[in-house]
Formats: structure tokens, sequence, C-alpha cells
């Protein structure tokens, strides 16, 4: 009988150089994270990023392509780090659109004292950065809709908490603007005092802020009855 014959090679699998890669792609997004939380974007150098991870500064650009597109990967994995709407306690959800609202408006500046960075980024990205990275940012939290917002929407809908006179898209347009601009206004009070010297940043104003936002909200989009602003 004749020697039986090896068994065929298998080739290394084409996912290890993925992992690898992405891995890589991972620990770039980590610290320039980091480095815009900190300096800022126009400060933060992409040669101090790749410094510290001991790679060149060409490495990074090779994953990336720019400042700019290293940013929005940085804002991208910050805003995916945030809970959506729908996220809340099914005993907050239980008590319909606006109390989760509410629920997730109070949690703002604890959060955020939780783990800056992610905000500080998203903060920056809303408000820091120039037209170019904005647009950038824009048709991403259009096409991939990070905080849920239209199954928030449609959560509202079924509850009968919001006007069915208004499409459901702009309806979650508004929400996001609005929810979008006064939570960088509680942000930018926490992070920059000074802003707000006059005013300081008391529990109770903080409270009296979140009423009557959402008694704005409510007579927008809510159904039924519009409420006073102080209700």
């Amino acid at each position: 009988m004749g020697q039986a014959a090896p068994p065929p090679t298998r080739p290394a699998p084409a996912t290890s150089a993925a992992s690898r890669t992405e891995a890589k792609r991972a620990r770039i997004v980590e610290t320039a994270m980091r480095y815009f939380a900190e300096q800022g974007y126009h400060e933060a150098r992409v040669q101090d990023i790749a410094a510290e991870l001991g790679i060149a500064k060409g490495s990074v650009f090779q994953h990336f392509g720019s400042k700019e597109r290293l940013f929005l990967a940085a804002y991208k994995r910050a805003v995916k780090s945030f809970p959506a709407w729908l996220d809340a306690p099914s005993e907050v959800l239980a008590l319909g659109f606006f109390a989760t609202m509410r629920y997730w408006l109070e949690r703002t500046e604890r959060l955020m004292r939780e783990d800056w960075i992610p905000y500080r980024v998203e903060l920056m990205g809303n408000h820091g950065t120039d037209l170019k990275i904005r647009r950038l940012i824009n048709n991403f939290l259009v096409s991939e809709d990070p905080y849920g917002t239209a199954a928030f929407v449609s959560f509202g809908l079924a509850r009968k908490e919001l006007r069915r006179d208004i499409d459901p898209d702009l309806i979650g347009s508004i929400l996001d603007w609005t929810m979008d601009h006064f939570q960088d206004a509680l942000l930018t009070e926490e992070l920059d005092p000074g802003l707000f010297r006059r005013h300081g940043s008391q529990p109770e104003r903080t409270e009296a802020r979140i009423k009557q936002f959402l008694a704005v909200l409510k007579s927008a989009i809510g159904a039924g009855l519009r409420p006073s602003a102080s209700a």
C-alpha cells in the first residue's frame, strides 16, 4: 500500500488579518477620543496620537484618510456609547413618552460626569468643528439613527401622546434638534460654568429648565391639551 496523502493545508483564515486591522483601528479611535476631548478638535494633533500608540502618523491616515475622518470615527464611537431612548428602565417607559424624556434629561449631567470623554467629543462635534465635519455628522445621524429616535417616536404615537397631524419624521427631527441643543446647554454649563456665572448651576434651576423645556415640546408635538410652562 502507498503512503496516505497528507491532509490538505488549510489557509489561514482571512478574518484574523481583518480582526487585527479592526483592533488597531479601535485603539486609534479610543486614543483619539481622549486627545480630542482633552485638547479640542483643532489643537489635537494626529502625530501625538500616533506617537502615544507607537505607530507612524501615516498609519493613522492609512486607516482614516484625514483628521476629519478620524474625528468622525471618534464622534461615532462616542455617540454609540450613549443609551438609546428606549433603553430607559421598563418602569419609566410605562409612564410614557414625555416621562421617558424627563428621565434622560435629569440624568444628562450625571452621565457626563461618569464618562465625560464621549460627551465632550459629542459636544465638540455639534458645535466645535467646521461645516465639512458637521455635514458628515448629520449624514451619520440621519442614516444610522444612533439614539433610536424613530422607534421612540413610534412609541409615543402608539401611546397617543404625540400629534398625528405631523409627519413622524418631522417630529423626530424636532426632537433630535431640540434635545441636542438643550442637553448641550446643560453640559456646557457643567463643563464651562463661567458661561453661566451670573446664574450658577443650582439643581432647582436645572429642574425648572427641564420642566419648561418639556412644556414647550408638549405644546408643539404633544397630543391633546397644551400644558402651561408652570404645569
